[in-house]
């Protein structure tokens, strides 16, 4: 598909709590997530820009917070 970014030469940001490693990388109008305790063997999620910016404000907001 012409809207996938392509998966090469990504620079990834990895961020960890409890142990929980979590990595990161925009390419174009793309954002893609990985298990950073797996690396380059994790499968890798893709959002668009807005479904990755409303993300970020429901966890912001406590949208996904235990009950």
């Amino acid at each position: 598909m012409a809207d996938e970014p392509p998966f090469r030469d990504l620079r990834w940001r990895s961020a960890c709590s409890g142990g929980n490693c979590v990595e990161v990388t925009f390419e174009g109008r793309h954002v893609s997530v990985r298990d950073g305790k797996r690396g380059d063997e994790s499968p890798i999620l893709t959002f668009t820009l807005e479904e990755w910016k409303a993300f970020v404000e429901g966890v912001k907001g406590g949208r996904f917070d235990p009950a």
